[in-house]
């Protein structure tokens, strides 16, 4: 085996001179005793949401040009009226691979459960590297979760990250539309999802799924940041569209809005990321009502909206990635077919700064996996 891989690595987008997709080469990493080496096949193209002082250094694959000259930012989001990728969630952090096993560790029992060549996600413990790499070790076997037969290593790409932490959202979500039913008695519940980047998409379906045994007593309605809400609309003929345009005055859009959903709304999903889009959230809101967050945006946004959640009576909830155990539920829904992976396109590991560059404008529908192998 060469004693060098290629790592592609992903950082946070920035409006500093430096450069945030980055390719280079590392040595293989030895199997670790108690643990295995993977060769990755599939990742997600995520970013690593802090930047690593030891890539300060490093030549960037681009030459010349830089994505972090192109946009300007709200906290460390790019929000930019071409870069619409981040603020929709096509462009999110996280960790998401998939590949085979290459090699068990010498002190790796017979019964493990596992074998040389067997298909595997890893779920994104602390600790994981920065960038994704074609070689990769895992110490404890417990982060690993095999994937059936019936789905591809580009589809399970998509799961430890993206689809877990949708999935951990409608989780929060079902869970206080659950209460407020039983507090309500025969009244429906109204939610609204905001985004239709990758995390939107997963939780429409996801959220499909989980509530269909309530459907008649809860409705959905999505807030499209990008021109695809008439493709939704098509898909799930049960959810009501609303495209939230950002060249309209804001009132217009909290209108439109509230039209859609003939009214107030109970509980929002926010995949946004802006205080803009938060805001807008919060006044379609009732008094009383939840808006469901992922943990980086509430703790970039939360100490600004403290005052208005009190004197609105709402409430702001950070959402976690989600668990070992959640990640493994769901992919046995998606190899059962009860839940449908969003659409996804795959490209080579080769052209990642590519890939990004249109994540970062929403030119891809779905998800975007990079394929190493």
């Amino acid at each position: 085996m060469n004693n060098l891989c290629k790592q592609v690595s992903i950082d946070s987008p920035s409006v500093s001179d430096r450069e945030w997709v980055f390719s280079f080469d590392v040595p293989v990493p030895d199997v670790p005793a108690h643990g295995a080496r993977i060769r990755v096949m599939c990742a997600g193209a995520c970013y690593h949401p802090r930047r690593s002082p030891s890539l300060s250094s490093l030549i960037s694959v681009s030459s010349g040009s830089s994505l972090a000259t192109e946009v300007s930012v709200e906290g460390d989001f790019p929000v930019g009226l071409p870069h619409h990728g981040v603020r929709d969630a096509s462009l999110f952090p996280g960790y998401e691979v998939s590949g085979v096993i290459e090699s068990l560790g010498a002190n790796v029992p017979e019964d493990c459960g596992y074998t040389v060549g067997d298909r595997v996600i890893l779920y994104p413990y602390e600790g994981i590297p920065n960038g994704y790499v074609e070689y990769l070790v895992v110490h404890d076997l417990k982060y690993l979760i095999k994937i059936p037969d019936n789905v591809s290593l580009s589809i399970a790409a998509m799961l430890p990250a993206g689809a877990l932490l949708a999935m951990n959202t409608v989780f929060a979500a079902h869970e206080h539309v659950q209460a407020l039913l039983k507090e309500r008695g025969e009244k429906i519940c109204k939610i609204l999802i905001v985004g239709t980047g990758g995390l939107a998409l997963w939780a429409l379906r996801i959220a499909a799924y989980h509530f269909s045994n309530m459907k008649d007593r809860v409705t959905i309605t999505i807030a499209s940041l990008k021109d695809d809400g008439l493709t939704m609309a098509q898909e799930f003929q049960r959810v009501n569209v609303v495209q939230w345009n950002e060249d309209l005055y804001e009132k217009l859009l909290i209108e439109r809005t509230m039209d859609a959903c003939q009214g107030h709304v109970d509980v929002v999903i926010d995949f946004g990321t802006t205080s803009r889009s938060l805001h807008r959230s919060m006044q379609c809101l009732s008094k009383g009502g939840v808006v469901f967050v992922t943990k980086e945006v509430a703790d970039r946004l939360l100490p600004k909206f403290n005052r208005r959640t009190e004197e609105w009576q709402q409430s702001i909830k950070p959402v976690e990635p989600g668990t070992l155990e959640q990640l493994s539920e769901l992919v046995e829904l998606i190899a059962s077919g009860k839940i449908e992976p969003p659409p996804h396109t795959v490209y080579p590991a080769d052209d990642v700064l590519e890939v990004v560059r249109k994540l970062c404008r929403s030119e891809i529908q779905g998800r975007a996996i990079l394929r190493f192998f």
